[in-house]
């Protein structure tokens, strides 16, 4: 059987395969490939230029070639390196010999091809590929994703923010609010998790096979190989990798960058998962209307059906990314001794934990977009609930020193259904000034909303 979409194990790579299409160049096998390319030519055009007689200088035209064999790497290049694999049996040893094969036919670079991977161990090419395809990745797919949600609902919190909405707590009927306060507090959170996101620095290093430059300096003993190494690591590309030195290693980098930012995007996640089930909730109460699509099905059996299928689809995507991220920040920091190999298959599933994340930020965009406000149905919940009127009604009694003001509301509202004929008698007999009354009399559930407006809209 072939491999398709229709016979792929995973449908990030099956059904939504056309929505991860940013990700795949990033974080697929090609990816990481291209990535040990570019670490491996940085760090062996880096040595040319460290002063070694035995390594003069590059020309300016072979540096330029070395570094189209990252630019241009494709497929097929990517390909070749598998098919040297198969008979190496370890993939960096077969990015090596796949660019000394490139080497061949320059004299200059061929003279200096046992220069390729010096002193390096295969982690220091690896661990700076999964720092670079993390940082790819975070900056062209996930920050961008979070940030397209974050715009869509601050769009939507200043659209709403007049628009008055019964809240509920435990479910039940609680004070108003409006509909962009609600979504302002949404955007919130989530600026504060991409800020979070954002800070995480992407460490790496290259240090040799225990973290100790052991093999370094057995060749050059003098050379101050752990500033070389910060520099090739700092230095932005195309003449360094753009990344933060990790100054103390065992022989793998040791990942808690990484727990860092899987935790972080988890946060994110989170927040997206709590608002998805909330809207759910407000179009399940009619708060809210989906566009409709011509050619769309809801039910098999039931024709009426219009269902948020965008919010549970996000919802869902949502807890595998969030499962998957947390797996790898626990696991990853951890390693025994200098190092085990249970890293190595984990951190294969970088993609996945965030396809999931990318799949799930486009599933909201669509739900996001489909969204109209019903705001005749949200103005009948609130005419409907004359008793959160009982909290002001309270505290103003309170303010002008009435005893048991909050026991003699809950004897009037609590279980009842409750009217402003209702709430008007009571507040007609209270002993309070006639301009407190007047301001009482004036509140109705639509207008008693605090400052949500001016939240709402400051966002």
């Amino acid at each position: 059987m072939n491999l398709s979409a229709l016979t792929a194990l995973s449908p990030l790579d099956g059904r939504y395969e056309k929505k991860l299409a940013a990700l795949r160049p990033i974080a697929s096998e090609y990816g990481y490939m291209r990535r040990r390319v570019q670490v491996e030519i940085t760090w062996f055009i880096a040595l040319s230029q460290a002063g070694f007689t035995e390594f003069p200088a590059l020309s300016s035209d072979d540096q330029g070639y070395l570094l189209d064999l990252v630019n241009q790497f494709s497929e097929a290049d990517a390909q070749s390196i598998k098919d040297i694999e198969k008979v190496t049996n370890h993939d960096v040893k077969a990015v090596e010999y796949w660019i000394k094969d490139k080497l061949k036919g320059r004299a200059a670079l061929e003279a200096a091809s046992e220069f390729v991977h010096f002193a390096c161990t295969s982690e220091d090419i690896n661990n700076t590929s999964h720092a670079l395809q993390l940082q790819a990745a975070r900056e062209q797919v996930v920050l961008p994703g979070l940030k397209q949600v974050i715009a869509r609902l601050r769009e939507l919190a200043h659209a709403h923010a007049e628009v008055s909405m019964l809240s509920r707590t435990h479910g039940q009927t609680a004070s108003p609010t409006t509909v962009g306060k609600e979504l302002a507090n949404v955007v919130a959170r989530l600026q504060h998790a991409v800020r979070n996101i954002e800070a995480v620095p992407m460490r790496a290093k290259m240090n040799g096979a225990v973290g100790n430059y052991n093999a370094h300096l057995s060749a050059w003993p003098e050379f101050d190989w752990e500033a070389f190494s910060r520099q090739v690591i700092e230095t932005p590309a195309p003449k360094g990798l753009g990344l933060t030195f990790q100054p103390y290693s065992i022989q793998i980098e040791p990942h808690d960058y990484m727990a860092e930012l899987f935790d972080a995007v988890a946060r994110a996640n989170t927040i997206l998962i709590d608002i998805s089930r909330d809207i759910w909730g407000y179009i399940s109460l009619g708060f809210f209307k989906q566009k409709l699509k011509d050619g769309e099905i809801g039910s098999s059996t039931m024709p009426h059906k219009v269902n948020p299928i965008d919010f549970e689809n996000a919802e869902g995507n949502l807890g595998i990314a969030n499962a998957l991220l947390r797996h790898l920040s626990e696991k990853l920091p951890i390693s025994r001794w200098q190092r085990d190999l249970t890293d190595s298959t984990v951190l294969r599933n970088l993609g996945v934990a965030l396809g999931y994340s990318a799949l799930a930020y486009n599933s909201l965009m669509v739900g996001l977009n489909k969204l109209e406000l019903n705001a005749e149905t949200i103005a009948d919940d609130l005419d409907n609930a004359w008793e959160v009127l009982a909290e002001p009604i309270q505290t103003v009694m309170r303010r002008y020193g009435v005893s048991g003001a909050y026991e003699a509301l809950k004897a009037v509202t609590r279980g009842k259904t409750v009217t402003a004929a209702d709430l008007h008698g009571l507040i007609e007999s209270l002993d309070i000034p006639a301009e407190a009354k007047t301001q009482l009399l004036a509140l109705t559930p639509a207008s008693y909303i605090g400052k949500a407006v001016e939240l709402a809209k400051r966002i």
